[in-house]
């Protein structure tokens, strides 16, 4: 069975995909703590998770098995979801091109079966492509979205999913091999200051990879309509090359056209 735990250890179970179409638009609310790691483990703690159409605030419960056979319920205080749904391409028209795009993305990452590979901020279709294209030893998804890692998990089960800020992941998951940055702008940090981070956590030679699929003519149009998501723009190549040179990388490709982003950055520095 498929499982979330967090490090409070609290362990939620996956809801199944409802047979009705998702709303992705409306608020999303949860009663988890600030971090979570979903990793398939267990607890005495099952959750049980559901989402409501509409405008409605989505509810949840607790609920403590206790060896008298009795039930106590856990209250929580309510989680507001950010509106992520703009990761996802909808337009059918320009699938395959985008597919091609992400395609190109996850090329670059140099992936093989031997990768501890970690996506910060990726769509659901870049984690399925990622997994039906490039099997890695093993694969990390950070992300603000509970609903996104609940979706990602029920799919696979292998893949370790962390909610929370991409600056407070686990250093038991280093060595990394390979880092999609797969939406910057929405990382509520300096550049610097990430790239500082994820020279902790990455092995010698690893690449990360900064990427936007449609590039900053999309981005521009995707800041105006989620202003509380996108908070940053993406780096032009002087200010890139600079922070990465302060931190121990060295730009390895850039590509900076009007529908397409890609820097690709080597780590050169051994881990002491």
């Amino acid at each position: 069975m498929n499982t979330l735990f967090s490090p409070s250890t609290f362990l939620l179970p996956l809801p199944s995909r409802p047979s009705f179409p998702f709303v992705r638009t409306q608020p999303l609310h949860t009663s988890l703590v600030h971090h979570r790691c979903f990793c398939g483990c267990l607890s005495s703690l099952s959750v049980s998770f559901w989402s409501s159409l509409g405008p409605r605030r989505s509810s949840i419960a607790c609920t403590t098995p206790s060896n008298e056979g009795s039930v106590s319920v856990v209250n929580f205080e309510d989680f507001v979801e950010k509106d992520w749904s703009f990761l996802d391409s909808d337009d059918l028209n320009s699938n395959e091109e985008n597919n091609q795009k992400i395609g190109r993305i996850i090329s670059a990452g140099g992936i093989d079966e031997t990768s501890r590979v970690l996506i910060s901020i990726g769509s659901e279709e870049f984690v399925d492509q990622l997994v039906s294209t490039s099997p890695c030893k093993i694969l990390f998804v950070v992300h603000d979205s509970l609903f996104l890692l609940a979706c990602v998990k029920e799919k696979y089960d292998n893949v370790k999913c962390w909610q929370g800020k991409l600056i407070h992941v686990p250093e038991k998951w280093s060595p990394l091999d390979v880092v999609f940055l797969y939406f910057l702008p929405a990382l509520p940090f300096q550049l610097d200051q990430i790239l500082r981070e994820l020279a902790k956590l990455c092995s010698p030679g690893a690449k990360l990879v900064i990427s936007h699929p449609q590039g900053r003519g999309a981005l521009m149009q995707q800041r105006e309509r989620y202003p509380d998501v996108i908070v940053s723009d993406l780096p032009d190549k002087s200010n890139l090359e600079k922070a990465a040179a302060e931190n121990s990388f060295e730009m390895a490709e850039f590509v900076d056209e009007p529908g397409f982003y890609l820097a690709v950055l080597k780590f050169c520095q051994a881990r002491s």
